[in-house]
């Protein structure tokens, strides 16, 4: 039987040589999303992920960049959603395709720890039974926000535009966006066009407090494989 360590040697000696696959500091954008797709070091299909710094000071609350965008060619992941609506719109969340749909039961589902989902969506009348879930969604950065454009009246369309691809960007407390932004599966075309789309949607978002440079720097990565820089 193989050990833990020689497991991790071998996945190590595997990294390095994709690695060697990167021969520049920076590459354009749509040659560094063909050097992504070849330098994953798993087994499995990767994801593909972005990590953005921005030139943000984080003690100014007027410098924050959060945002929504529709990748053109979805993440490649199934999402799981959970929809806090009035009864009248249950079959339609469901038809829809939410995993969950309901009020005060499905409320209560989750107060006894049932977490089977990947993002949620909510009727604004809905919201103030919400609070008592704060503090179970609020840490996984589950809770439906109005700034995330998951608390609408028209739930069934945030649903649809969640199942197809529709992603929330913010920066952590660095100062950096980290997101996914397809499998490796999906080649160089549609990885390209997501980034872009991505990229754009940032520029977009760039607050009017920021007067400084504002996309520092932009490196992408397959899981657990090498980065790649982006030229500015």
């Amino acid at each position: 039987m193989k050990t833990q360590h020689a497991m991790a040697a071998r996945g190590g000696k595997k990294y390095r040589e994709k690695k060697k696959l990167i021969t520049k500091s920076s590459y354009p954008l749509a040659e560094a999303v063909e050097i992504l797709t070849k330098v994953s070091s798993v087994g499995f299909d990767a994801t593909a992920e972005v990590h953005i710094r921005i030139g943000a000071d984080m003690s100014q609350a007027d410098q924050l960049v959060r945002g929504t965008v529709s990748l053109p060619h979805g993440t490649g992941k199934k999402v799981r959603i959970a929809a806090f609506v009035t009864e009248d719109f249950e079959d339609e969340a469901k038809k829809a395709g939410a995993a969950f749909a309901g009020g005060a039961e499905l409320i209560k589902k989750i107060e006894g720890g049932m977490l089977d989902f990947d993002c949620t969506v909510a009727m604004p009348q809905l919201m103030k039974d919400l609070g008592k879930l704060a503090k179970i969604l609020g840490p996984k950065g589950l809770m439906p926000s109005p700034k995330s454009g998951t608390v609408s009246d028209k739930p069934v369309k945030v649903i649809a535009e969640l199942l197809k691809g529709r992603i929330e960007f913010k920066m952590d407390k660095q100062a950096i966006i980290h997101s996914p932004f397809g499998k490796v599966s999906f080649g160089k075309e549609k990885l390209k066009e997501n980034l872009e789309a991505l990229l754009q949607a940032i520029k977009d978002a760039q607050p009017t407090g920021i007067k400084t440079a504002y996309i520092l720097s932009v490196n992408i990565n397959p899981t657990m494989g090498p980065g790649v820089k982006i030229e500015m």
